[in-house]
């Protein structure tokens, strides 16, 4: 059995997403705690979009 890599996209959002589950992720320069998941998947995929281009 093959193992799957694991990219470094799917870290940052796993990263994310446990500080949202941990109550401690915050939103923008506001210093405000996001509680709608929605909103955290958000945060978590412009996150990792920003990796992606840093790394080009």
């Amino acid at each position: 059995m093959k193992k799957k890599k694991i990219s470094d996209t799917q870290i940052k959002v796993a990263e994310v997403m446990h500080q949202f589950k941990e109550g401690e992720l915050h939103s923008g320069k506001s210093n405000t705690i996001v509680t709608n998941p929605k909103q955290a998947i958000a945060i978590a995929l412009s996150e990792a979009n920003e990796l992606k281009k840093s790394k080009k």
